[in-house]
């Protein structure tokens, strides 16, 4: 039967996949969402799903939910917003708990991670704590535990192909030795869809994961041969955890506290104890290197629907995207040119281009080495990358920056610095009929910020003259 069903973590990697196939199967949904502004959707579903804007760790935010829900998916994780996460994780589930116990909500759906040894990581520690918290709830929680799940965008396969991709020999810690159990993407949303008001799956804990047991050192090689590529793992006995993070962090495009996080559970062997979901719901699980196939299909064909690093805890930051949409006036400095355009189709589009592998047209060498100093520093780098090529949405990261406001009708774009800064930076790129006017707005934080921006006037005037004229072409 149709149910109403409610989608927290909507904006996240799983929850944007889900939503389509929740109206496909002619469900009513119910978005919650942390920020409306940053909940792009197509517009054919914007008009089936009602959204509610409010955040699970303000309990009061939430009072405005529908008490008539069905069924609720439960898709908020913290892990790399915050080295503090297992106290917002508690946080979150126990408001959560508390609000869906007073509607008539019959099922929740938890995706958590499994945890079937003694020893669990810090991480799976806060996923076992919150599925812990959840069944203290007046519904039947349904518990779906996944280990790495492989599709393009999830921060797994990220780590794989970064990896992968840009080591030939890669000289990696013992933790490559340890086991796991993959499961593809689309074998997680479809098990999803199946267990709604599945009563056998009531109050039932279930591990999910796909045909193959492997190490993350076949994970890697798996990769190489479905890529053609040679590859050599090395296995070094002495790598501590804080090094193997570094190692993660510089390499790839995660932040230094998911590399922390993701080490530490990479020591932990995340193979499922039982298979019985596979007795319950029907589905044709998918190999691992079969899952690897199809993800660099739709990176191929830039089909990507949603990624880890569009999630706002990928910028290490927590902050809302409207405290930041006006780039302020007083106080700042500005580096402010404008051009004359013969075409400004062909000038939006380039600008709606920017970033990822196409870069930033012009000494383009400067911006890697600002992303190498990033990363010295903490920060996020380069490496994130972006997740479509051609299209940008409000709260899209690219690179290190993040969408603040992208109207393409208008010829409108502004981009907020999410980069190790004494201070705040927007980039504006706006397209008059005739001109294209871009301006670099830097709010510094007292005297250090003052001098960091007289340092680097010098590159300003080599780079964003550069970058102007080759949009402007």
């Amino acid at each position: 039967r149709n149910m109403k069903i409610l989608l927290t973590g909507a904006t996240g990697f799983i929850g944007k996949r889900l939503l389509p196939l929740l109206i496909r199967e002619g469900h009513e949904v119910v978005c919650l969402v942390r920020e409306k502004r940053r909940f792009n959707v197509n517009p054919e579903i914007q008009k089936m799903i009602h959204v509610y804007e409010g955040d699970l760790l303000i309990k009061e935010s939430l009072e405005q939910l529908p008490k008539d829900i069905d069924v609720a998916f439960y898709l908020v994780h913290s892990m790399s917003s915050s080295t503090k996460y297992e106290e917002l994780e508690k946080i979150s589930a126990e408001n959560f708990c508390n609000t869906l116990s007073k509607t008539k909500v019959e099922q929740v759906i938890y995706l958590g991670g499994i945890s079937n040894q003694d020893n669990l990581s810090k991480h799976l520690k806060s996923r076992k704590m919150v599925e812990e918290i959840l069944k203290q709830g007046s519904f039947a929680l349904t518990v779906l535990r996944a280990g790495i799940i492989v599709g393009s965008g999830s921060a797994s396969f990220e780590i794989i192909r970064d990896l992968t991709e840009k080591l030939p020999i890669m000289i990696c810690p013992k933790w490559v030795n340890t086991k796991c159990q993959p499961i593809a993407i689309a074998n997680v949303l479809e098990i999803m869809i199946k267990v709604i008001g599945l009563k056998e799956t009531y109050n039932q804990t279930f591990d999910i994961g796909g045909p193959d047991i492997l190490t993350y050192k076949e994970m890697l090689l798996g990769y190489a041969k479905v890529r053609n590529l040679k590859r050599w793992i090395i296995v070094v006995p002495f790598m501590t955890p804080r090094l193997s993070s570094y190692w993660l962090y510089f390499v790839t495009s995660v932040s230094f506290n998911l590399a922390k996080s993701l080490v530490d559970s990479m020591k932990v062997q995340v193979v499922c104890k039982d298979l019985r979901i596979r007795e319950i719901v029907e589905y044709e699980p998918i190999s691992y290197e079969d899952a690897i196939r199809r993800a660099l299909d739709r990176i191929e064909k830039d089909q990507v629907i949603s990624s880890w690093h569009d999630a706002l805890s990928s910028s290490n930051k927590n902050f809302r995207l409207s405290d930041f949409i006006e780039v302020p006036v007083h106080g700042c400095y500005k580096d402010i040119r404008k051009i004359k355009i013969k075409d400004r189709n062909k000038t939006i589009e380039k600008i709606w281009r920017i970033g990822g592998t196409t870069g930033y047209y012009y000494a383009n060498f400067l911006w890697e080495i600002r992303g190498f100093i990033d990363k010295l520093f903490g920060g996020i780098g380069l490496n994130r990358g972006r997740t479509k090529q051609n299209e940008i949405n409000t709260g899209d990261s690219i690179d290190f920056w993040r969408v603040l406001y992208a109207n393409k009708e208008q010829g409108r774009l502004i981009l907020f610095a999410e980069m190790k800064l004494p201070g705040e930076a927007w980039l504006e790129f706006k397209v008059d009929q005739d001109e294209l006017h871009q301006i670099a707005t830097f709010r510094p934080r007292g005297l250090l910020g003052r001098l960091y921006w007289y340092s680097i006037l010098p590159l300003h005037e080599i780079v964003f003259r550069g970058m102007i004229h080759k949009i402007a072409e």
